[in-house]
């Protein structure tokens, strides 16, 4: 059993110079107000069966301890949210919509692909677009469920695009982020009627085993092709 850490003796009083406001509910405060309790020190002072018939039991209890610097509850490390991320940089400023969307769906696929691969689901897309005065754009948007699906990415991926209407605009690169990296197998799919996913889906197995063989570039959707003088980069989290 994990002991509670101390961060003083709780058998002696809080410091006189411990004046700070007890942090509770405004009907809790009001109550040990009515009791001349307003802060850490005089609530520590206060003996603990005088709290709890004040306050109750449990509450009387919690509070007590926390005035003595007890709090039983473990520390916790927060873990960095995972995420996996992919760019384009054009040659020269590039200001065909279909080129933009031509690079967007290629940075779709490919974090796909490596989700996939690394049998991860994603739960938000975020895509960032470097124009030629060094400014920049960023929409993120949650998906409809975690997945790894080139389909739904890619239909995500052209919202987040077209959320920008940037209208001709002088775009020097692209780069697009799967952000809340989970397992793949806690993640839920919502069962379709619809032919054309389940095909998709085949299809995406098919040509994941392809580019596992022959490499990344061995298979490509002529709607997703590669851009011929753009410059691709990737960005993975560290291990």
């Amino acid at each position: 059993m994990r002991r509670p850490h101390r961060l003083r003796d709780p058998r002696l009083p809080a410091p006189p110079s411990d004046r700070r406001p007890v942090r509770v509910g405004p009907a809790t405060a009001a109550t040990l107000a009515r009791y001349g309790i307003a802060t850490i020190g005089q609530l520590a002072d206060t003996p603990l069966l005088t709290i709890q018939k004040i306050l109750g039991a449990t509450t009387g209890r919690l509070l007590h301890e926390r005035a003595h610097g007890i709090d039983p509850r473990p520390v916790l490390r927060q873990q960095p949210e995972q995420s996996t991320s992919a760019g384009i940089d054009f040659p020269r400023d590039e200001l065909d919509p279909g080129r933009h969307r031509q690079a967007v769906l290629h940075l779709a696929e490919q974090l796909a692909f490596r989700m996939r691969g690394d049998e991860q689901v994603a739960h938000r897309l975020a895509l960032t677009v470097r124009y030629a005065d060094h400014t920049s754009t960023h929409r993120t948007r949650t998906l409809p469920e975690a997945t790894n699906h080139t389909v739904q990415l890619t239909r995500t991926a052209y919202d987040l695009y077209e959320s920008l209407a940037l209208q001709r605009a002088r775009v020097r690169g692209l780069a697009l982020r799967a952000e809340g990296l989970g397992p793949a197998s806690t993640a839920h799919h919502q069962l379709t009627f619809d032919p054309t996913d389940h095909k998709a889906r085949l299809l995406e197995a098919a040509a994941d085993k392809a580019r596992s063989r022959f490499g990344a570039a061995a298979v490509s959707t002529a709607s997703l092709a590669r851009p011929a003088t753009a410059r691709h980069h990737d960005v993975r989290p560290p291990a």
